[in-house]
């Protein structure tokens, strides 16, 4: 049976100190046993993966584990199916943008998803935060891909993230300095629940605070697309989200200001997300896009974040009054793109313009399979 609001402290408590044994044992063995040579390895390995591979290619017990990750959840049903897809036929590009931004500073908020991420390696090595930054979206837009939750390669990709999972667990694990009292587990299942809140409920919550109407049906759908992946994030059935969006909303404001708190690791984190996002916009749209992710976010856990404060910031305001600033704004940054009209939100401008230079950071990550750099340090540390 999936959280509820009766069950949610109680649950997360223990979530907290659990990882995922199969795949923390599989992750383990492979590196162990030399069958896979180390995390980067294993890494690239996972990132061959796809729905049909031949299992006889693979080392036996990763095709073993494979096979059994590849099971649907138990409440899985074709009406699920067609809520997503519903979904995404109207919103997969403002979704993914959205995720792959707002979202994932979201959990840099997390004081130990924040000390997770940053102690595992800089966001992408040598070269700076593009390739976590970008891989991480690209399960973003797999959502929404055609038939994705039909043909197996959504499923494929999440079990991939779940091994990644795994592998940050190992590396913690090793390193003999986590904090196992303190923190719990790394990557917990309770920070598993956690993320799969601010990716789907937080996400909705951004999409209405910038003028974007989401029906219910489709917001059903939604968090129908969420229950699929926290499950081949190798959850628990009892601590998988529910598909009703009211309650994951509700489980969410429940826990969101329990959980969310201004650190360094975060701030850092969120500052070399910024730095990354400017390649691939102008100076002045990035401007918009900063206040737009700090309008999404809400004043109060941007400022936690550590996002950039600007004039721009005015366009964060209700424009029911028909701010003349806000339209200029609007007007001289975006190519006279947003309407000097009463009652029209050039957030819904800025939204479509990001989307469309978010497909950058995709095509970016599309190729970051081709080169030989490291993707995580084999140990701890970061340089920082």
């Amino acid at each position: 049976m999936p959280l509820t609001l009766a069950t949610i402290d109680a649950e997360l408590e223990a979530a907290s100190k659990v990882g995922d044994p199969k795949a923390d044992e599989l992750v383990s063995d492979l590196i162990d046993n030399k069958e896979i040579d180390g995390v980067n390895a294993l890494f690239r390995t996972i990132g061959t993966l796809k729905p049909g591979v031949d299992m006889s290619t693979l080392p036996p017990r990763l095709a073993a584990f494979l096979k059994e990750a590849a099971a649907p959840p138990p409440d899985w049903s074709e009406a699920d199916t067609k809520a997503a897809e519903s979904f995404f036929a109207h919103h997969h590009g403002e979704a993914t943008m959205l995720q792959g931004t707002v979202g994932l500073i979201g959990t840099y908020l997390s004081p130990t998803g924040a000390f997770t991420l940053r102690s595992t390696g800089r966001l992408g090595g040598v070269d700076g935060p593009g390739r976590r930054l970008s891989q991480s979206s690209r399960l973003f837009l797999d959502m929404g891909n055609k038939n994705a939750l039909r043909d197996g390669t959504l499923a494929a990709n999440v079990t991939k993230v779940r091994l990644v999972h795994a592998s940050v667990r190992q590396l913690h694990k090793k390193s003999g300095k986590w904090d196992y009292a303190k923190w719990g587990e790394p990557v917990s299942q309770k920070y598993t629940a956690g993320a799969a809140c601010i990716f789907s409920t937080q996400i909705l919550k951004a999409m209405d605070r910038l003028g974007i109407d989401v029906t219910k049906d489709d917001a059903k759908g939604f968090m129908c697309a969420w229950h699929y992946v926290n499950h081949y994030l190798g959850t628990p059935d009892k601590w998988l989200l529910p598909k009703d969006p009211d309650l994951v909303e509700a489980l969410w404001d429940h826990e969101r200001d329990k959980e969310w708190k201004k650190t360094d690791d975060g701030v850092f984190m969120t500052k070399q997300a910024v730095d990354f996002y400017k390649k691939f916009y102008p100076p002045g749209v990035h401007d918009a896009f900063i206040a737009m992710v700090r309008h999404a976010l809400t004043d109060k856990y941007a400022d936690m974040a550590g996002l950039p404060k600007s004039v721009l910031d005015a366009a964060a305001k209700p424009i029911a009054a028909g701010n003349d600033v806000i339209s200029g704004i609007g007007g001289g940054f975006l190519g006279g793109s947003a309407k000097k009209a009463t009652g029209v939100n050039p957030y819904k401008e800025i939204v479509g313009i990001a989307s469309k230079g978010f497909n950058e950071v995709q095509k970016f990550a599309l190729t970051q399979g081709e080169d030989d750099q490291p993707q995580m340090h084999q140990e701890l540390g970061d340089s920082r």
